[in-house]
């Protein structure tokens, strides 16, 4: 999983040409692509097959070509005979394709387990939540003024603006670019903060630097692990999840993939996709300007390269590297234009951890005496570990409570790296297990530079999907970004321009109502 730097450079006469080629290779008799393949069985991928069985029908074979565990960053552990979330855990309330999804799917959202969280610089905690909601509202504004009102009034902004897409979406429009998808959603502003970091955007709210420093700067750790250098846009995506309002699936959140998946009918195949080649042939009654435009698929095998038969339709759900990495997806054909070159994405390691806490790190000797579920930490040279966290199964039981710090419970535990066993001793006073999960998790976003956002349109009828996390990381924004290829393959294939990219969607949609 690697970054996608700014490419708009030599892509823009690319992107032109791609345009013009789109309306040319339109579906002329209105019948469905006879073969899509879908690349990527992750949130992004699997609902991604979901919406385009639901636009183009029953009649077209889809392909999803995953090559690990369906659900990708969705993902659980066994400990001690329970699973646990070892990926992405939280949903947001307005979440509104994941509250669809559970509800397709029979699924049932998980109870919280309440419990307070604190800030830790590594050493003594410096911010805390208690039992009494007006205390920590007057503890926030002695320490940091009112801060923490200008940026909730920020994000409650910034929230309100983006579930617009959500009536754009239900109304059937589609953008081509994540640049058209924000301006449509907040102008140019929403673009801005893809461009920014999220800490100059917020001195210049009147947000205090300490509150940057030891509230933010906590929370894009624990989110993101890096720092407030992020884009604003990145932020707020995080910050929004820091809410008290968020939920999961019982059973597990890989169950939304699983259970989409097996909705839309897929032919699930177990391979790892290397490249996608164009494949041209000439004039038909289908493509009567231009000829057919599909696409071949090869995949890596154990003793030799297999290639798939043609694709009319292929959605890469996977992140993308150009070039000769094993790993990697390459596009031969637009090496030297369209294709999008990708830097780095964030590592990061989730440990569940069986055992004690150390609360003495905490200035806790007594763990009786440890009133905290979770502690956060600041951007701090010494500290070895972004969060830690007392955790509960995918399925909580009746009766279920979260253990107090003096009885063996289960952690989950980010870091940058995997925990060695003298930080493992630190962090805990004693251990029954230990399991560590590496994930490529989001992309490290640095510096805002001014960097163009990735392409979704890398050809006609060949998109990209996980460009969007270059905006913003999260669950729901892969669903979003779903939903919009869905509709822009749809609308590309059949001709319908005017769904895509709208200028005046507010009054276009008043107008229809």
């Amino acid at each position: 999983m690697r970054r996608l730097p700014g490419v708009l450079g030599p892509l823009l006469p690319a992107l032109v040409a791609l345009s013009s080629a789109a309306a040319e290779s339109a579906h002329v008799d209105g019948a469905p692509p006879s073969k899509i393949a879908v690349v990527g069985a992750g949130i992004g991928g699997s609902a991604t097959a979901h919406f385009l069985r639901q636009h183009f029908g029953p009649e077209v074979q889809l392909d999803v070509y995953e090559k690990g565990e369906v659900g990708g960053r969705l993902a659980t552990v066994t400990v001690n005979r329970n699973e646990y979330e070892s990926g992405g855990s939280i949903i947001h309330a307005l979440n509104l394709h994941m509250h669809d999804f559970v509800q397709q799917l029979g699924l049932k959202q998980r109870r919280g387990v309440s419990g307070k969280t604190a800030v830790f610089d590594g050493t003594s905690v410096i911010a805390e939540e208690t039992d009494w909601y007006l205390l920590d509202l007057l503890r926030l504004w002695w320490r940091y003024g009112i801060s923490f009102i200008r940026l909730q009034m920020w994000l409650e902004e910034i929230m309100e603006k983006f579930i617009r897409i959500y009536k754009y979406q239900a109304h059937g429009y589609a953008f081509s670019s994540v640049e058209e998808l924000l301006e449509s959603l907040g102008g140019s502003g929403f673009v801005n903060m893809t461009r920014r970091p999220l800490s100059d955007s917020l001195l210049e709210l009147g947000v205090s630097q300490r509150f940057i420093d030891e509230v933010v700067a906590a929370v894009i750790r624990l989110n993101y692990g890096q720092n407030v250098s992020v884009p604003a846009f990145v932020g707020a995506v995080s910050l929004a999840s820091s809410h008290s309002n968020l939920w999961a699936v019982e059973g597990g959140n890989k169950l939304v993939c699983e259970g989409l998946l097996k909705l839309a009918n897929v032919n699930l195949k177990r391979a790892r996709v290397t490249s996608v080649r164009p494949l041209h042939s000439g004039p038909s009654r289908v493509f009567p300007a231009g000829g057919t435009l599909r696409y071949e698929l090869s995949q890596a095998g154990e003793a030799e390269e297999r290639h798939s038969s043609a694709y009319d339709m292929v959605v890469v759900a996977a992140p993308l590297r150009v070039g000769g990495d094993d790993e990697g997806i390459s596009f031969p054909d637009l090496a030297a234009s369209v294709a999008p070159g990708e830097g780095e994405w964030q590592g990061t390691v989730a440990t569940l951890v069986h055992g004690y806490l150390n609360t003495s790190l905490f200035g806790f000797p007594d763990a009786r005496l440890f009133p905290y579920a979770g502690v956060l930490t600041t951007d701090a040279p010494a500290l070895f570990f972004n969060s830690v966290a007392g955790v509960h199964p995918v399925n909580v039981p009746p009766g279920f409570r979260r253990k107090r710090a003096h009885e063996a419970a289960v952690y989950k535990v980010f870091s940058p790296d995997v925990l060695s066993k003298e930080q493992l001793k630190t962090l805990f006073r004693s251990y029954y297990s230990a399991q560590a999960t590496e994930w490529q998790a989001y992309p490290r976003y640095g510096s805002a530079d001014g960097s163009a956002l990735p392409p979704v349109e890398l050809r006609p009828h060949l998109y990209y999907l996980n460009g969007i996390e270059w905006a913003g990381s999260a669950m729901e924004m892969s669903a979003v970004a779903a939903k919009n290829v869905a509709l822009l393959a749809y609308h590309r294939w059949n001709g319908r321009g005017l769904k895509v990219d709208r200028k005046d969607l507010l009054r276009a949609i008043k107008t229809e109502l």
